[in-house]
């Protein structure tokens, strides 16, 4: 079995990583593989619907999403990790999920997901 953990925030090694490190450690004492996906911090553009992927099978970005899509497939599980950006999940992790759904949607049916919220103060009940 595996989970495929998503890390939203831009940061490699800031607080939400550190909190989506330990469910992996969890998930793997209990005999789980788990690997952290980390998006990055580089733009990611959100869809815009031009169905190309329908017909591809991908997003025509070539981009994270793609390389997260191939990764998808062999996962069993999910668990998206973000900051808390102005009272909502980071830009760059809405964008990505956005596209995630649309072009490999497909991936992700049926698997059981969790999330992560990371904040200094308030706000993650709304992301």
């Amino acid at each position: 079995m595996k989970v495929l953990l998503v890390n939203g925030s831009p940061h490699q090694k800031g607080c939400t990583y550190t909190a989506l490190e330990e469910v992996a450690k969890t998930l793997e004492e209990n005999e789980i593989e788990a690997e952290i996906f980390q998006l990055g911090n580089k733009a990611i553009n959100g869809c815009i619907g031009c169905g190309s992927c329908k017909k591809s099978g991908q997003c025509f970005m070539d981009d994270k999403v793609n390389e997260f899509a191939k990764k998808a497939k062999e996962a069993d599980g999910f668990v998206f990790g973000s900051p808390v950006h102005y009272a909502a999940a980071s830009g760059a992790l809405t964008s990505f999920l956005d596209r995630v759904f649309y072009s490999a949607g497909r991936y992700l049916q049926f698997k059981p997901a969790a999330s992560v919220a990371s904040a200094r103060r308030a706000g993650t009940t709304a992301t």
